[in-house]
């Protein structure tokens, strides 16, 4: 752990990679290795056999046992389907989506035979069993499932998409540019290697939110970005903003969504700092806590005319879209709370250190 004060001479921002045309990537329909995708998968698979038992159960402990025979059968194969799905994502991803599509319903006849063949050898019967019957229906589950994946895919573009505008849009706010502006002419003839460094931090913040970004990013990344915003409203606000960093380098290479960071920071000095007389304090820390990564930003609140602490009211369209964007990216495998707590608004995010997916 270290904890430093933000000053001017924080470290140089340096893309970890360099800027490249838009382009349209390819969507990862098999992204079948989150916790929340194979809990869904188990729970529709259950569901669709708990329907199918019941037109051969003649009461509801006959309908409970069969459930329980079907399940020995179905639920290793299921995860046997998943395991597969997410072990081959990559090479499956190069591939066209009707060839996903075939090689998923291929990989579901041969579970679905598999869970027969598995009844078949636990429990002895007198008649054939039902092998084709059996694959078919493993086929068709399968099918449902790589569609049920493959619009979770699409689903993010379009809330990708929306938090970026809103991102952008954040980044170029007139009133922001205009005072970051005035701030920089200030101090051209008092002092020119201030002001060159405030156009420095102006044109990397801008020209970060103008890449075409990734599907996630580091958390090593967002914290430096997050440094050069402040780094253009400590110029504004002077004394009146004090900002502490408290980081845990083993959280470096935590995944989040691009541009998450920032945004949160924005809001706690646009609600927290700004609105107060008497300026305010500002603390981002992050560490690691048994494979997981601890973020939080807080920020103290501005004071009412009586002097007791108020939260300002925002739209909440920032913290909607980053709650949004992390669901996509580490589904339930991901924590994120925010209000007021002991007079300090605090947003606090907990996610695997795990190297998420990305393209």
């Amino acid at each position: 752990m270290r904890e430093t004060e933000i000053l001017s001479t924080l470290p140089a921002f340096s893309p970890k990679a360099p800027e490249r045309p838009f382009r349209e990537e390819r969507m990862q329909v098999f992204d079948a290795c989150h916790v929340g995708v194979v809990l869904r998968a188990v729970l529709f698979v259950e569901a669709v056999l708990a329907a199918g038992v019941m037109y051969h159960a003649s009461s509801p402990s006959d309908w409970l046992q069969r459930l329980s025979l079907v399940t020995a059968g179905a639920l290793p194969a299921t995860l046997g389907w998943l395991l597969c799905a997410c072990s081959l994502k990559q090479r499956l991803h190069e591939l066209p989506t009707v060839a996903q599509y075939l090689c998923g319903t291929l990989l579901g006849i041969i579970a679905g035979t598999a869970a027969s063949g598995l009844l078949a050898w636990v429990l002895p019967s007198d008649g054939p069993w039902p092998f084709l019957a059996s694959g078919v229906t493993g086929g068709l589950l399968a099918l449902g499932l790589v569609a049920a994946l493959q619009m979770r895919a699409r689903g993010s573009t379009p809330a990708a998409t929306t938090a970026r505008l809103t991102e952008l849009q954040a980044r170029i706010r007139p009133h922001f540019l205009f005072n970051t502006l005035n701030s920089a002419v200030a101090l051209v003839r008092e002092e020119p290697a201030k002001a060159e460094a405030l156009l420095e931090d102006l044109s990397d913040l801008f020209r970060h939110a103008l890449t075409e970004q990734g599907a996630s990013s580091t958390l090593e990344e967002e914290i430096l970005l997050a440094q050069r915003y402040l780094d253009i409203e400590q110029v504004r606000f002077g004394d009146r903003m004090r900002v502490q960093w408290q980081l845990d380098t083993r959280a470096s290479h935590a995944r989040l969504p691009p541009l998450l960071l920032q945004p949160l920071v924005e809001n706690a000095v646009k609600h927290g700092i700004e609105p107060s007389a008497n300026g305010g304090k500002l603390r981002i820390s992050t560490e690691l806590r048994s494979r997981r990564v601890v973020l939080q930003i807080t920020n103290t609140l501005a004071e009412n005319a009586s002097g007791e602490a108020r939260a300002t009211r925002g739209h909440g369209i920032a913290l909607a879209n980053v709650r949004d964007r992390l669901r996509l990216l580490h589904d339930v495998d991901c924590d994120f709370s925010a209000g007021v707590q002991n007079g300090l608004y605090r947003v606090r995010i907990s996610l695997p250190i795990a190297a998420a997916p990305s393209n």
